[in-house]
């Protein structure tokens, strides 16, 4: 499958999504909001579309738009109509609200002939209300999900894509591993009303990179409480923990114990900073004690091993030069620089 010129799917690389949190109707922040989710990295952005005036914003928007968008859209199936109208790339549906077959099939004779792939979204929040009540949460979204989706296979409509999301980890992981095996589709992965970066990010971690490591999901929403660049930043470093891609500088930093004798949390601090700005695959490492520093700086492409007044910097496995104290983030930098 194609959004927009994204493959999701088969053997494609996990796919790092966020969506837009101004008011869609305002095309010009919506518009450099979406530009800076592209400069960290976003690959698929959703907007929301509550209303007519934010579907007919959706043409100005596409127009300045560099990634592909989808039209989130509830409760009105005429928007997803002029969602449509408007050149979008994708809609996503919610089962809960969005269910009449003739409202569907009137956007399935929309999205056909531009080859406008459909989400099935389920939220554990608002499932249909003919869901069975003796079934678990994960079987009725599941339930709710494959109803929607056997809908639009008799419509022969297949640019399907599925999404089953709840706050609940454990719910989560469930749900997806009941409709894992029943359909073929992609399946996008996120922990919805997850929070703040604090614990949002966990909750995400935990259930996306259980999901992932069980080999289920194609594209991936860190949903947080906060600016969306920082729901791409925590999805790649979901995906870099599970070496399914790389993008951007990797940290490794000991956690420091009573062996270390510097400042080793405000070197990381400094450097992870000075990193932020880099969008190359690099690993950089700066260990505190004799341990493990040595081993883990020789093993990045640029570390530091820090002893008490004194470092040894390493490149690509060498020792490269050794800096006083005053010198430790310089020095490090200044081989990151090289490279």
């Amino acid at each position: 499958m194609t959004i927009g010129g994204v493959t999701v799917g088969g053997n494609a690389p996990v796919v790092v999504q966020s969506m837009t949190k101004t008011d869609t109707r305002d095309v010009a922040a919506t518009v450099r909001q979406i530009r800076e989710l592209e400069e960290c990295g976003c690959e698929i952005v959703r907007l929301a579309v509550p209303d007519l005036e934010a579907a007919e914003a959706l043409s100005s928007i596409k127009r300045e738009s560099g990634i592909p968008l989808i039209a989130d859209v509830h409760f009105d199936y005429r928007l997803a109509l002029e969602a449509l109208k408007a050149g979008v790339d994708g809609l996503r549906l919610n089962p809960g609200n969005i269910s009449n077959p003739e409202q569907i099939s009137a956007i399935v004779e929309a999205a056909r002939p531009r080859s406008v792939p459909i989400r099935i979204g389920v939220n554990a929040g608002s499932m249909p209300k003919k869901a069975d009540p003796a079934a678990s949460v994960p079987e009725r979204m599941a339930e709710a999900a494959l109803e929607q989706i056997h809908l639009l296979e008799r419509l022969d409509f297949d640019l399907i894509k599925v999404s089953l999301k709840a706050f609940d980890v454990p719910t989560t992981v469930e749900a997806h591993r009941l409709i894992a095996g029943r359909m073929p589709y992609p399946l996008h992965l996120g922990i919805t009303e997850a929070g703040p970066p604090g614990t949002g990010v966990i909750r995400n971690a935990l259930g996306i990179g259980i999901l992932l490591y069980l080999g289920i999901g194609d594209t991936i929403r860190v949903s947080l409480t906060a600016d969306p660049r920082e729901e791409v930043v925590a999805g790649y470093e979901i995906l870099k923990g599970l070496n399914l891609r790389q993008r951007g500088p990797t940290l490794v930093s000991c956690p420091t114990c009573g062996r270390c004798e510097v400042d080793l949390i405000g070197l990381a601090k400094q450097v992870e900073q000075r990193l932020a700005g880099l969008d190359k695959v690099i690993k950089v490492a700066v260990m505190g004690c004799v341990v493990n520093g040595p081993g883990e700086a020789r093993d990045a492409d640029v570390g530091i091993a820090c002893g008490k007044g004194r470092a040894a910097i390493f490149k690509k496995g060498e020792v490269v030069r050794t800096v006083e104290d005053v010198d430790f983030l310089e020095g490090l930098m200044g081989e990151v620089d090289s490279l």
